[in-house]
């Protein structure tokens, strides 16, 4: 039974400080509720956007490559690691992490270049992925190879210097010969081809392709000239060549019959630009792809050729003119690529991306960071001197509201238990006292019950009763043996009086420290209105020191001076809920007390009030 008491007076002290728990528990900082992993102190939100108003795709793709560009308009370099070693990529649900890897990362002149894989694109709407960074601890988790699908062969960035270039596929078609490296290429470095220069793609069974076989071939040139061979394949009679003439793209096929192809003349391209050419080879037909949009067809497969080729000019071909200009992102894979993935490429990859929006910056919430470190980093001396004051002042109110609970919780369990022992005494004050002091007990009355009566108010109020009654009746005896003992009206009135008096005792020591709480409760919102208005009039008088109003620089003030009046409604919050409990309680127990005196008045006349007829016989007498 003790056991389960104690039980239910720890859940009424849980239920007292309810209020307060909860208070504490919203003002604590709360991290995001869909953050990947809270080693990671920032995250932005980046949007695909297919839709009209964005790169208007209006085909799904798969398994997409797509570049990120970083810079200081979108990018803090500052907060991200060494490197960029703990950017990460998580898909929508913030939950998946994304394959990708850095091909630049450059934190003096903030730009950075990362190609992260998009499982799916959606057609003609929004796909978001996260970008997470902010973690000095976190290891490299760029991952190259996995960036590209398995039909991905070749990836040339150019990002090498002094070295041939390397492949960022899985297959490891490094160039065989090295090639001038341009700094200022459209996607970080890119390659210088000059009269006479060339890049061999090396001879690899992931390269060959055998008759009426997929290919895809992409990359974007800055000409310097208007004729040149870009990229020549040949295998014997056979042969792919992709070129320009007169400064307009072709595609020409030679087949094993010694046939030649040739696509129809376009529209030049414009000097000294970027362009985006692909080519796309099928059973049926082979399409040229000009900056995303498809240009002249040419019927038929390409014929079957080993691995091998030149990047630049034609061996075979001497008389070709060499190509000359900036080359960069070449790529080539074993698949016909849908039109749709041409034009995310073109538009994605070019000089203006309306294909990648990019959201803001989002931190994860503490009390050192995000919008809190800024408040608390903009609060001035003389608030932190109120802060500092209303803390004091929160720190005694919880003191007050947990003793007090304590205290009145402790007297209303020990109330309870006295009730019900001294309602199943009829009269015998005498024996009850006895027992509850330490006496022969009852079988009701084991120790440990007899010490929580002991600290219940009405206890002491009873002892209080008990005594003035002993003293009164060892004074009416007189020493007479045998003589009947009774209290007259005066006397009961006597003892009424002092246990009124003990009463007013009690409930000043039920009510002792409540003022501290209506302190807190009325000076708390004024000591906080106090530290917003100087906080306020600092930081204007801030504003016509400088004679420049700025919203981005008066706001963190006023935001810091509002935090004088947030702390001033923490501290009453709790201290009101917290005064508004104990009083009911103190107030109940106050009122039990009174019922109390009336109830042991009461009994005590009809056991010891002298009769009408003792009294008459004595006035005769």
């Amino acid at each position: 039974m003790s056991v389960v008491m104690k039980f239910i007076g720890r859940l009424k002290i849980i239920r007292a400080l309810g209020p307060l728990l909860a208070l504490a528990t919203l003002l604590a900082p709360v991290p995001s509720w869909a953050w990947w992993n809270q080693d990671w102190s920032f995250r932005k939100q980046i949007v695909i956007d297919t839709s009209a108003q964005g790169a208007d795709i209006q085909s799904a793709q798969a398994n997409v490559p797509v570049l990120v560009r970083l810079h200081e308009g979108v990018f803090r370099f500052e907060d991200a690691g060494a490197g960029g070693a703990d950017l990460r990529f998580v898909a929508e649900d913030d939950k998946t992490p994304l394959k990708y890897h850095i091909e630049k990362f450059d934190a003096v002149f903030n730009l950075a270049f990362v190609w992260v894989q998009l499982p799916a694109i959606k057609a003609g709407g929004a796909t978001t992925l996260w970008m997470y960074y902010g973690n000095p601890k976190a290891a490299d988790g760029s991952d190259m190879r996995a960036t590209y699908d398995p039909d991905q062969v070749l990836v040339y960035h150019f990002a090498e210097r002094g070295t041939p270039a390397q492949d960022a596929t899985g297959y490891v078609n490094h160039s065989r010969s090295t090639v001038a490296f341009e700094d200022a290429a459209l996607i970080g470095s890119g390659a210088r081809f000059s009269a006479g220069s060339s890049l061999l793609v090396p001879d690899s069974p992931s390269l060959a392709f055998g008759p009426g076989a997929t290919l895809t071939w992409q990359a974007w040139i800055h000409p310097d000239n208007a004729d040149g061979v870009i990229y020549s394949h040949r295998d014997g009679g056979a042969a792919f060549i992709i070129g320009l003439a007169g400064g307009s793209p072709y595609v020409s096929v030679i087949g094993t019959d010694g046939a030649i192809r040739r696509t129809p003349t376009t529209q030049p391209l414009g000097a000294k630009g970027w362009h985006h050419l692909a080519v796309a080879a099928s059973a049926e037909r082979i399409t040229l792809y000009v900056d995303g949009k498809a240009g002249p067809e040419l019927a038929g497969p390409l014929p079957a050729m080993g691995g091998g080729a030149t990047v630049g000019a034609d061996p075979q071909n001497p008389a070709s003119p060499t190509f000359t200009g900036l080359l960069d992102e070449l790529q080539i894979s074993r698949t016909a690529r849908d039109p749709a993935w041409f034009r995310v490429a073109a538009l994605n990859q070019g000089p203006s991306d309306p294909l990648v929006q990019y959201g803001a910056d989002e931190q994860l919430s503490s009390w050192g960071s995000g919008y809190v470190g800024v408040i608390l980093s903009s609060v001035t001396v003389d608030g932190w001197v109120i802060i500092a004051l209303l803390g004091v002042m929160a720190l005694v109110s919880w003191a007050v509201m947990f003793n007090k609970s304590r205290q009145v919780l402790s007297a209303v369990r020990a109330n309870r238990s006295f009730l019900e022992l001294f309602r199943s005494v009829a009269s015998d004050f005498s024996a009850l006292s006895h027992q509850l002091a330490g006496g022969s007990f009852g079988s009701n009355i084991d120790e440990p019950r007899r010490r929580l009566i002991q600290q219940a108010p009405l206890f002491r109020m009873f002892t209080t009763g008990i005594t003035e009654l002993r003293q009164r009746i060892a004074g009416d005896s007189s020493g007479q043996a045998g003589k009947a003992m009774y209290l007259s009206t005066q006397s009961i009135e006597a003892i009424r009086a002092e246990l009124d008096q003990s009463l007013v005792q009690e409930s000043q020591a039920l009510n002792r420290s409540m003022v501290l709480l209506t302190i807190a409760i009325s000076g708390g919102p004024f000591l906080g209105l106090l530290g917003t208005v100087i906080g306020v009039m600092i930081t204007f008088a801030a504003v016509a020191l400088a004679g420049d109003v700025n919203v981005n620089a008066i706001a963190p003030g006023i935001a810091a001076a509002l935090v004088a009046t947030v702390a001033g409604l923490g501290v009453a919050i709790p201290a009101l809920f917290g005064y508004n409990y104990l009083l009911t309680r103190i107030k109940d127990t106050t009122v039990q007390m009174q019922v109390f005196v009336d109830a042991f008045i009461t009994r005590m006349a009809e056991s010891y009030k002298e009769p009408r007829a003792l009294r008459a016989l004595a006035a005769e007498d």
